[in-house]
């Protein structure tokens, strides 16, 4: 487990280097490999910890430098999350209501289930495309939305706004920005940044509920 651990963390903090290897190894076969790392994200509740931002951050820079066409990029990464989250959907459609009601669940983290259903009460429909710059929370959305039984098209419309708004924000930067030569000298830096910027959706929510809780 530390091993997989030391491993993950590796990665993600380099992700630069080790999507160069995967470039020259692969070639073509990388857009295929990033739409399945972004499709794994969005579309099954038990991977929430795949890299999301920062790898298309990642993707954006070598869409720079032409190691990638940036009009395939987008076009792949737009693909992935919309399909995703439809998988995501339906399977809390038909799968959902059992898992919820059930206290231990093997995989699935019933704690941050818990709080996407509150999320989501709270913020309706809305959730599905909030959700979608929220680490973790976006892989919950689209299954809490299935045991919901929100509409499907209108859960659709949502999905596809949210995935147009973070995909084009985040390629689109590291498109724009990401070769910078302060940002290249420290990209683990900069998917710091990344990782704070995602998660400060949710820690204003946190603040917030508990200062209400308090008065």
């Amino acid at each position: 487990m530390i091993e997989f651990l030391s491993t993950y963390i590796d990665i993600f903090m380099h992700l630069d280097v080790h999507l160069k290897e995967i470039i020259g190894t692969y070639g073509t076969l990388t857009y295929l490999i990033l739409f399945v790392v972004v499709y794994c994200e969005t579309g099954l509740v038990v991977t929430p910890f795949l890299p999301g931002d920062s790898l298309l951050f990642a993707a954006g820079t070598f869409a720079a430098i032409e190691a990638l066409e940036l009009e395939w990029l987008l076009l792949v990464m737009y693909a992935a999350p919309i399909l995703g989250d439809s998988t995501n959907y339906w399977i809390g459609r038909f799968i959902g209501p059992k898992v919820f009601h059930r206290e231990n669940v093997r995989f699935l983290n019933r704690k941050y289930l818990d709080k996407t259903h509150a999320f989501y009460e709270k913020h309706g429909g809305k959730t599905v495309i909030i959700a979608r710059f929220m680490p973790i929370f976006r892989t919950f959305a689209p299954f809490v939305a299935g045991i919901g039984r929100m509409r499907y098209l209108r859960f659709l419309s949502f999905s596809i706004a949210g995935t147009l708004l973070w995909i084009s924000s985040f390629v689109l930067a590291g498109y724009f920005f990401g070769n910078i030569p302060f940002v290249r000298r420290n990209f683990t830096l900069a998917v710091m940044a990344i990782i704070l910027i995602s998660l400060l959706p949710g820690i204003i929510a946190f603040v917030k509920e508990r200062m209400e809780r308090k008065t």
